[in-house]
Formats: C-alpha cells, sequence, structure tokens
C-alpha cells in the first residue's frame, strides 16, 4: 500500500477562538470542477490537486471548519459584526491558512448568497498572483473551481469558489471584534498573532512597530506600480502585512493621486495617493483595540500609542523610498544617499503613464533630460532597472478581456508570472474611452 501523502490539517484558530467563528460545513457545489490549480504552491503546501481536500469535504477537514468573525470600518463607518460572510477557514497547513471564498451563506452573511462568480474569482486567482511575481507580500491563490450553480448578479453567471492561502486571516477588524468581547480576549488573540507572525516578540508596543512597518512596505509597493485596493476597510488591513481581498481592486494606468474606481467610493477615500493615509488612519484603530496591553495606567498607554503612531510618517516614507531603489537600480546605496534622485522621480512622475515610463528607464531614459543626467552619474544597476519594471501589468482593460474565457485566463497568467519580459501581445494602452468601474461582487 503505497504511503498517505494527504496533508494534515490543524485547526488552531478554530480551536482557540470559538468566540470569533462559527462552524460552518462549506457548500462544494452540485458538480465541482477544477479549472485552475497552483501547482507550485500546491507542492510547497503538499496539497494535491483533490477536490475533497481543496473544498473542504474530507470528514476531518468538514468538522472543524469555521467562518470567522470580525468587525470593521466601512467607508469610516464602524460596523461591530462582519465575518466571513460567504468564506470559511478549512484549517492550516505548513503554517499557512486555507480558506474557502465562495462556499455558501455563513452565519455572517447578512443577507448575501454566498456565492461567487467565475469571472471573479479568476480574476482574484490572477491579481493574487501577479501581485506575488511582482514582490508585493500577498495572499496567494491556490486553484479556482467551478461549483455547477448558477449564480445571479447583474445576469445569470457561472459560481465559483476560490481557494485562499494566507499567513493568516488576522485584521484590524478581528481586534476591533475581540475588543468588544473584553480585554482577556484581545489579549489572547495579540499573544495568537505574536506566536503566528512573531515568535521573538513579546511587546505588544514593539509587535505594533512591526505591523506598522509590515503594512507600509506592502502598500509602498502598491504605489511603485499603481495597485489601487478600493476598499481598504479596517477588515481588509492585515496583520501580516498581506494584502488580501482584490474584488474592487484596479490598477491605474498613469500615476494619479485622485485615481478611483471602486463604484461605492464616491467621495475618494481610497483613491490612489490617499492609501498611505488610510494606512495610518486604519493603524491607528488598531492601537486603539491594544490600548490597555500597552500599559493598565490609560495615561501612559495612550502616551505609548501617541509616539508609536508619530513615527509613522518616517516609516512610510523609508518605506517608500526603499521601494523605489530597485526600480531604479540604486539599491546598493544607502537610502539618504539617493533620497533625492526618488523624490524629483517621483514629482516627475506625477501624470506620466506608470508602464512606459519604468520601461524607459529599463532603456535607461528618465522622464527629463536633466533628471536622468543626475541618474546616470550615480551607475544605475541596469539589470537591476530591467527586473523591477514590468512591462505587463493585470490593468483593468487587460485583465477584464480574459475573465470570460478560462483560457484566455491561463494565457494571461502566464504573462503575468514573467512581467519583467516584453509581451508584445498584450497591449497596456487602454481603448479609446476605456471607463473602468469596480464592484465588491466582481
Amino acid at each position: 500500500m503505497p504511503p498517505d501523502t494527504s496533508p494534515v490539517f490543524s485547526h488552531n484558530f478554530a480551536t482557540e477562538f470559538p468566540e470569533l467563528s462559527i462552524p460552518y460545513s462549506p457548500d462544494s457545489g452540485p458538480n465541482p470542477e477544477l479549472v485552475l490549480f497552483n501547482e507550485e504552491l500546491g507542492k510547497e503546501l503538499g496539497i494535491p490537486a483533490d477536490l475533497d481536500v481543496l473544498l473542504g469535504q474530507r470528514a476531518d477537514i468538514k468538522e472543524h471548519a469555521v467562518a470567522q468573525g470580525y468587525a470593521g470600518h466601512q467607508f469610516g463607518q464602524f460596523v461591530p459584526r462582519l465575518g466571513d460572510g460567504r468564506a470559511v477557514l478549512l484549517g492550516e497547513v505548513a503554517g499557512k491558512d486555507i480558506h474557502l471564498k465562495g462556499s455558501g451563506p455563513t452565519p455572517f452573511a447578512r443577507g448575501g448568497d454566498g456565492r461567487a462568480t467565475l469571472p471573479s474569482m479568476l480574476r482574484e486567482y490572477l491579481i493574487a498572483e501577479a501581485l506575488h511575481t511582482l514582490g508585493i507580500p500577498t495572499t496567494r491563490a491556490l486553484a479556482v473551481i467551478k461549483t455547477g450553480k448558477t449564480v445571479l448578479r447583474q445576469q445569470s453567471e457561472e459560481g465559483a469558489i476560490l481557494v485562499r492561502v494566507a499567513a493568516s486571516h488576522l485584521r484590524v477588524g478581528s481586534f476591533q471584534y475581540a475588543r468588544l468581547h473584553g480585554l482577556e480576549l484581545t489579549k489572547q488573540l495579540a499573544d495568537f498573532g505574536m506566536r503566528r507572525h512573531d515568535p521573538d516578540c513579546s511587546d505588544y508596543a514593539q509587535w505594533l512597530s512591526r505591523i506598522m512597518k509590515r503594512q507600509a512596505a506592502t502598500v509602498a509597493t502598491w504605489m511603485r506600480v499603481g495597485f489601487v485596493h478600493g476598499v481598504m476597510n479596517t477588515d481588509n488591513t492585515t496583520i501580516s502585512g498581506e494584502s488580501i481581498d482584490f474584488g474592487p481592486c484596479a490598477f491605474t494606468a498613469t500615476y494619479d493621486p485622485k485615481a478611483v474606481f471602486s463604484s461605492i467610493d464616491h467621495h475618494g477615500r481610497y483613491a490612489f495617493g490617499q492609501q498611505p493615509h488610510i494606512l495610518a488612519w486604519n493603524l491607528a484603530r488598531l492601537a486603539e483595540t491594544l490600548l490597555p496591553l500597552f500599559d493598565p495606567d490609560e495615561d501612559k498607554a495612550l502616551g505609548i500609542a501617541q509616539e508609536l503612531m508619530a513615527h509613522y510618517p518616517q516609516i512610510w516614507r523609508d518605506a517608500w523610498l526603499e521601494s523605489m531603489k530597485a526600480p531604479l537600480g540604486l539599491s546598493r546605496y544607502p537610502t539618504e544617499e539617493v533620497e533625492g534622485i526618488i523624490d524629483a522621480h517621483h514629482e516627475l512622475l506625477l501624470g506620466q503613464p506608470i508602464i512606459s515610463s519604468g520601461r524607459k528607464l529599463a532603456e535607461g531614459e528618465g522622464l527629463s533630460r536633466e533628471w536622468t543626467k543626475l541618474w546616470q552619474e550615480l551607475d544605475p544597476d541596469m539589470a537591476e532597472v530591467k527586473n523591477n519594471n514590468p512591462s505587463v501589468l493585470p490593468a483593468n482593460h487587460v485583465i477584464d478581456s480574459a475573465l470570460s474565457d478560462v483560457g484566455e485566463a491561463k494565457r494571461l497568467l502566464g504573462a503575468l508570472k514573467d512581467p519583467y519580459s516584453p509581451h508584445p501581445e498584450i497591449s497596456m494602452e487602454a481603448p479609446k474611452n476605456f471607463h473602468y468601474v469596480t464592484y465588491c461582487g466582481t
């Protein structure tokens, strides 16, 4: 008899936090069919292309599957009970969360049908893997599976489930939810988060500082490639620093701080240029939940939090400068020696096409003659420049055309996994009059 190679799932979150989760058996649909499977990631995790495993139908997985609870500020308004309305945590494998999206309405569904469409899950898969290849911290996509159900949105669509992999699904909103249940549970969750992400850390204030730096580094890389998340609510800001939930996201073709694509972001709260500021706001909400853990004295705790948040502008600037060194071929320089040239490049980049500006750099040409002269005097590493300025991104018009056909999605995925090579078959210039709007349901 061959050895059993089935992956072993642990269920640490479900076991430790019954107050923050609700048992839920995922619905695989009447006729599940594997559409995309991430062979590389599956091999890394030891998870095969087995539908019973991927969909949580194996008895030992199904028994412990849970929908996670969390709260959140949505467009600045606090909602005390959100949670996984159409998602379920199957458990942990190799230290990673295995999570389904679109597997049916959980008790957190708030009236939704709990389903997802095939185009929307293909979109999440493509964007997650594109971000990963670009070196941006992100949740990963393990599989997309058609369910055999019809899902009604603006029209009838094929239903699908995304199998998502994450360092964890702890969010700022997780701590907001725990805090509503009391300080002891908040402390328990913070200790769990430290064990999971920062096992060498035992100081809560230091831990918040680490989270701030992780998240700043992530958002800085978003800004470098024109990524607009679209819905930076506190429940979409992770403790791990990974990017998560790509329904209303988009890529801005030009470096436009006012770029907004979400149909519900009427006032530009989550506009491209607002993302660093919204991150600070979200991190301040996290600090509020952790205040009693900083010090039992309320005034001292508040002072610690205020001091930590006062460091954010410098944390952000350091992260932004660091993210821009490699695209300019300047990684070998101390940051303080090149911040002037980076700042000047940023000023020139405003309003310019992101892709073509980056590819010009790869050809040794900046956005002005004067800047190019100063840059070339620094003898930039041109191999580094070429390997950090993509020629292809999952831009709005590019990804939109690939979602109606799985074959097209696979072809685009191949290009997105090789973003620094030329791809003449993909036009990064949007058609005239192309106006892109994203929806949470997409």
